[in-house]
């Protein structure tokens, strides 16, 4: 193996390293061995990494096609590839760059033969890997309502990510999916799904990595082959990488061990996906005689917020270890303040950013970072009334969201009967076997009689057009309806909400399902209750709604970011706001009650990464009261307020709202206590007003009076009449009850149908 190139800062042959500092450049001047290049926020990783690519092919160490270098997403490949070619000033064709699903693909095309694959092979998208289980799962007599395919699926990617086959998942981590489905059966699903896609020649995305994980382990002269093509591999975000990956790139790195990996332990926030940050915490054990370069000087954020960030991370036990600094100004301290409640927090939020706009700041330089989906929800209400422009990153906005739309769709109904596209959407949402075949009669029957298709249904449910089962189950969806309708004028709204929503199935239905998105739509749902007590009436709520959903936004136009932290990596702006630091929401109880320890370390690099979005600001808030179902309950400030290092950080109380000041610090629930005991009655807001009339029984209520709807009176059919029915055959009318007809059938025997189902027979019988 040839001797490093010792090249001094002045050598003109290589100019660009010139723009490096020297970290950088040590990361970039080290090519031989493995290399570990610990890059902070901020810290100009992606310069290190893509001028190490373009001093690999300057300096004659490697050629295009002996560099592997794999990136997560085909942005991040995309600029490194262009970065390269402004580099060295020309494009660079016969490398193998990509993301590791692509680069997986492409050596599983080369030898798919050998693990009984076509080169042709076909990679089924989400749908069509559900659709695949589905129909496995059914085979096996298991139904989708006790062991949803998408729990199942996601059981089985997990496996696949951990780079375990059928044959090689340990007893132990069988698990199971509760009473319904074993473990053992689990496995057996999980062999079947393997067969049925071999024999479909194709796989899905787990597959990719686990089948080169195969061919690699099994077939030593592929392996072997690919360690004299590869002399180089670089790897970027190495902290995100799951076991199948790590597995793959050791594989591969038993070649030359030439092996630069790019990442940063403190930014390991995906262990919900996979990622495992002991793969880059145990890197000098696996690559022994590892060097270790740390990018520590930070080219984004002034010195206050790093000092504070990198105070905060410090309470971190798993990690490397690093601390960034910058040459830039000191700026303003953290700002940290408390409100009294959440509606309190968005109108304090919306103020502080028309103050920055009227300075000139750009609302596309200011983000607000929350750590779930369902807090976007007040900063959106705030945002509309003030007619601040927003978009939410990476997500819907809050009610265009699926679980959102399917309860405003049962609120829909109940209101309003005659609401045909809510009634489709949430007939058979949870299931009931109401699909497209029932629907398919209910519209027949509603066109032919102008009706609605809640009236057609109540039609329907008295004759025996539907099977047995579908017309007991439309029967009990129907009487539902007429229940909780029943309770309006009784019951508060938020209340009603739950109770339609846990009877009618279609909480449950989120609580069962294990995909890792299930439990943020569950505190969408909840979030939605707490949005309807601001209102005195569903019908009120339902209005405004609708005029929220009208909003349209415009292409170009200088918007606000909102955002979940974890959809913020990556990203910087001028000022970042950190709404919800709570104990519960941040850091998640949810997460805690699932990993603990571990959990709370990544909830706290969470929040690192928050921080290290802001470029000149950052300001952190938190609520004395939230609105959990429709009641206020008090929260905690978040612990990791108190883990911010005090001498960066300016602490606020809003006088304007609370007697007392949140004077010193490590105050812990202190702060919300003396806020909840300084407050007046006067500043509550007036969704805690409105919530404090209801729970004294002076909730408003909706009037619904009952429509009626005058009947068809046969279509002209007399009794005796001989008809025809497309299922039921050739048969004769002995009764008529509006458009009801009750028809003796040649050979269905006696059945009751609506009149637009039949015809008249003519000759016939």
């Amino acid at each position: 193996m040839p001797e490093p190139t010792q090249i001094q800062p002045s050598d003109s042959r290589f100019p660009y390293l010139a723009a490096l500092n020297e970290a950088q450049r040590e990361a970039v001047e080290t090519l031989d061995g493995p290399v570990l290049v610990l890059a902070g926020a901020g810290t100009g990783k992606t310069r290190a990494l893509t001028t190490r690519l373009g001093h690999l092919l300057v300096t004659g160490r490697a050629t295009p096609g002996q560099i592997l270098a794999v990136t997560f997403t085909n942005k991040a490949a995309r600029e490194m590839r262009e970065r390269v070619a402004a580099l060295l000033q020309r494009p660079v064709e016969g490398w193998w760059l990509g993301t590791f699903h692509a680069t997986a693909a492409r050596i599983l095309r080369r030898h798919a033969e050998r693990i009984g694959l076509r080169s042709d092979f076909t990679i089924l998208d989400t749908d069509d890997q559900q659709r695949l289980l589905k129909q496995i799962m059914a085979a096996e007599g298991i139904e989708d309502k006790k062991a949803p395919v998408r729990a199942v699926l996601g059981v089985i990617q997990a496996w696949k990510d951990k780079g375990l086959t059928p044959d090689k998942v340990p007893g132990g981590q069988a698990g199971g999916l509760g009473a319904e489905l074993s473990g053992r059966r689990l496995l057996a699903l999980y062999e079947a799904y393997q067969d049925r896609l071999r024999t479909l020649n194709a796989c899905d995305f787990g597959d990719l990595m686990l089948h080169n994980l195969t061919l690699f382990q099994t077939c030593p002269d592929i392996l072997e082959d690919y360690h004299r093509r590869f002399r180089y591999l670089l790897v970027d975000e190495y902290q995100d990488i799951n076991v199948g990956q790590y597995l793959w790139l050791r594989l591969l790195a038993q070649g030359h061990k030439n092996i630069c990996c790019v990442g940063d332990d403190d930014q390991s926030i995906y262990g919900w996906r996979g990622a495992e940050v002991d793969n880059i915490l145990r890197f000098e054990t696996d690559f022994p005689g590892a060097k270790v370069v740390r990018l520590e000087r930070n080219y984004r954020s002034t010195g206050s917020i790093l000092a504070a960030a990198s105070g905060l991370i410090a309470h971190n036990k798993g990690r490397l270890g690093k601390t960034l600094w910058t040459e830039g100004e000191e700026g303003e301290k953290v700002r940290l303040r408390g409100l009294w409640d959440g509606d309190a927090e968005a109108r304090f939020v919306g103020e502080e950013i028309e103050d920055r706009q009227r300075k000139g700041l750009a609302l596309s330089e200011m983000a607000i970072l929350v750590r779930t989906g369902a807090q976007t929800r007040a900063f959106e209400e705030r945002f509309i009334t003030l007619g601040l422009p927003y978009r939410v990153v990476g997500g819907a906005r809050f009610y265009e969201r699926l679980e959102v739309r399917d309860a405003l769709a049962y609120l829909k109904l109940l209101v309003s009967p005659r609401h045909d596209l809510a009634f489709e959407r949430i007939l058979n949402k949870p299931k009931r076997g109401l699909g497209d075949v029932t629907l398919r009669h209910l519209h027949t029957l509603a066109r032919a009689a102008g009706i609605s298709l809640y009236e057609s249904a109540r039609r329907m449910v008295e004759t025996d057009e539907l099977r047995p089962a579908a017309r007991r189950s439309l029967a009990d969806f129907l009487a539902n309806f007429d229940r909780w309708r029943g309770l309006i004028d009784t019951t508060p709204h938020p209340e009603l909400a739950e109770i339609l929503l846990d009877e009618s199935g279609y909480t449950a239905m989120w609580q069962n399902d294990k995909a890792p998105d299930a439990p943020g739509r569950l505190e969408n749902l909840k979030e939605l209750i707490n949005a309807m007590a601001e209102f005195d009436t569903l019908e009120g709520f339902l209005e405004h709604v609708a005029l929220v959903m009208e909003l349209i936004e415009s292409e170009g136009q200088d918007m606000v970011s909102i955002m979940t932290l974890h959809a913020a990596k990556g990203l910087e702006f001028d000022t970042v706001f950190l709404p919800g630091w709570e104990e519960g929401l941040f850091p998640s109880q949810r997460s805690l009650d699932e990993s603990g320890l571990r959990a709370l370390e990544e909830e706290r690099r969470l929040a690192y990464v928050g921080l290290t979005r802001a470029r000149t600001r950052a300001i952190i808030s938190f609520a004395a009261n939230r609105l959990m179902h429709g009641s206020w309950a008090p929260a905690i400030p978040s612990r990791f307020i108190d883990e911010l290092p005090k001498e960066h950080i300016e602490v606020e109380s809003d006088s304007g709202l609370y007697g007392a000041t949140a004077s010193g610090y490590g105050f812990g629930s202190g702060l919300a206590e003396s806020m909840a005991s300084g407050a007046s009655s006067e500043r509550w807001s007036p969704g805690m007003e409105r919530a404090r009339q209801r729970a004294k029984g002076r909730d408003s209520f909706i009037e619904v009076t009952a429509q009626v709807i005058e009947t068809p009176s046969g279509d002209g059919f007399a009794k005796g009449s001989r008809v025809f029915h497309q299922k039921f055959g050739y048969g004769r009318v002995m009764k008529l009850e509006g458009d009801r007809l009750d028809i003796e059938f040649d050979k269905a025997g006696r059945k009751k149908v609506i009149a637009s189902f039949v015809q008249p027979a003519g000759g016939a019988g």
